[in-house]
């Protein structure tokens, strides 16, 4: 059996949840602490040209890594990446003296194979060991794959690696792959293997790898706390662990249970990295990660949403998320378009020369509640709930625009409901009005579902609304609503929310008199 080794890629691959903002001294504590764990290789960061923050874990020489890194393990190696997408110029990487970096691991698509190919020997040539990272390797075909393994052959890099880039191969895939490259590569190159968890077949990948007694060297990638974006990558101090009982490796564990404490549990706490039902979509639909993330952020759409969304991406698509793309295909979803004119001249018949008020879930209708009694109590106040039906209050109808919270509610909500296009278009006994027509054109609210039944109201005509409930959002996850089962996770962009909203409540404010009753966070 070859030596099973592992490498850690927190710094960089954990960095893509918080930009790679480490922090200068958690960067160098963390490089002292993992060389004490007894691992082979660490992976510092991405070379890749940008401008130099120490904070940040991407450096843009190869002499910037130096100062976090010294003084340096003998017993360890360390490595940066360098993505063919977008290679720092070769002219700007000196030779390999030992002083910064050991190694280069270079990733790309099967498009770049013939750059990364002469791209990899002139680092070679520079002293540096290489490692040779096939993306997406799931992607290729067979004979694809033997093609690359064949090429890089030549020039006898240090590994070559199975890149599983959207956590969707699973073990009898795998284990394919790891026959067809150990029967092609050359003897005495290391098989390596950098996995990502949406399907949760990281741990059970690595293990199947290791329990094969391959006769060449294994190379095993990981990162403490299991920390990558979306649902993360397999977790070092977990396999460490297993190697340790299983084949009487020595890894020490508490250096990395220190690095968790001290430089990765508050930004856990503030961006979450897991297992998660959108990313195990993505992963089921080979789509790149962000397009899962970018959705789940509106926390408006069902899981049938997600798969319908997700479908309607074209494959040549799907392996590389573009920001433009996912805005295109969501607004596609949700801009079907309706001729709401019959809800709208009904709406407008029950409501017009009406006083309103809106209720939103906002936390504040417990603390006034005692001031709010005298306007629920009023029979002429129509009163309008928005995305959720409560108990303890008696409206006249339920607003809403989310697909999550309508299904929630719509089993126990006893008043006319007034529902967005996006949620149905059966107006036998609801009112269902356009959700293009009075979403707002700012793009990170524009499913505010205040701001669209604001918007509504203006299209109907309404002079005078009073808002309770609508109190913004704070800093503080699970501190905003009137019942925590209603709670959105906007805690980390609570201030431009909160600026956005407010913009729109000021344009809006040249139409309608609005009246807070309720303290907020917004502004007129």
């Amino acid at each position: 059996m070859g030596k099973v080794n592992l490498l850690d890629c927190t710094l960089r691959d954990g960095g893509y949840v918080n930009d790679w903002m480490f922090g200068e001294q958690n960067i160098k504590g963390f490089c002292s602490k993992i060389a004490r764990t007894g691992i082979e290789f660490l992976e510092v960061g991405f070379l890749k040209e940008t401008d130099f923050n120490p904070d940040r874990a991407i450096f843009p020489t190869v002499e910037s890594y130096i100062p976090f890194i010294t003084p340096k393990s003998p017993n360890m190696e360390y490595v940066g990446m360098l993505d063919m997408s977008a290679p720092v110029a070769l002219d700007s990487i000196p030779k390999c003296d030992g002083t910064s970096i050991d190694g280069i691991r270079v990733i790309f698509k099967k498009n770049k194979i013939e750059e990364a190919y002469e791209y990899c020997k002139h680092i070679q040539e520079l002293g540096y060991f290489i490692s040779v990272n096939f993306v997406n390797t799931d992607e290729y075909t067979d004979e694809e794959f033997i093609h690359g393994i064949k090429k890089f052959n030549d020039l006898n890099p240090f590994a070559m690696s199975i890149v599983d880039t959207f956590g969707a191969i699973k073990r009898k895939q795998f284990l394919r792959m790891v026959y067809i490259a150990d029967n092609n590569m050359a003897e005495g190159i290391t098989l390596a293997y950098h996995a990502h968890n949406n399907l949760q077949q990281a741990f059970g990948n690595a293990e199947a790898l290791v329990e094969l007694n391959l006769k060449r060297d294994v190379l095993v990638d990981a990162c403490v706390f299991g920390m990558g974006r979306g649902a993360g990558n397999l977790n070092l101090e977990l396999f460490a662990e297993y190697m340790n009982e299983n084949y009487d490796t020595d890894y020490k564990i508490e250096p990395m249970l220190e690095i968790m404490d001290e430089y990765l549990a508050d930004i856990y706490r503030d961006k979450f990295w897991g297992y998660s039902l959108p990313l195990y979509i993505s992963a089921t639909m080979k789509c790149h990660p962000n397009y899962a993330i970018y959705l789940a952020e509106k926390d408006s759409l069902s899981a049938s949403d997600f798969m319908e969304i997700l479908s309607s991406i074209p494959e040549e698509n799907r392996a590389i998320f573009s920001r433009e793309k996912a805005e295109e295909i969501y607004d596609r979803f949700l801009c079907r378009n309706y001729d709401d004119s019959k809800s709208v001249e009904k709406l407008k018949a029950a409501i017009a020369n009406k006083q309103i008020m809106l209720i939103a879930p906002g936390h504040t209708l417990k603390e006034c509640d005692d001031k709010l009694q005298q306007y629920y109590k009023n029979k002429e106040i129509i009163k309008i709930a928005i995305n959720f039906c409560p108990d303890d209050i008696e409206v006249d109808y339920v607003f809403s625009n989310n697909m999550k919270r309508y299904r929630k509610m719509q089993d126990n909500c006893k008043v006319p409901c007034i529902l967005t296009s996006n949620l149905s278009t059966d107006d036998s006994d609801k009112y269902i009005v356009d959700y293009c027509k009075y979403m707002s054109d700012d793009r990170d609210i524009a499913d505010n579902s205040g701001i669209m039944l604001l918007n509504l109201l203006k299209a109907l005509g309404i002079k005078n609304v009073m808002l309770a409930g609508f109190d913004g959002y704070s800093e503080y996850y699970g501190k905003d609503y009137y019942d925590k089962t209603l709670e959105y996770a906007f805690s980390d962009r609570a201030e431009m929310r909160n600026k956005r909203i407010s913009d729109e409540l000021s344009k809006l404010s040249k139409d309608i008199r609005i009246e807070f009753i309720t303290p907020t966070y917004y502004t007129l």
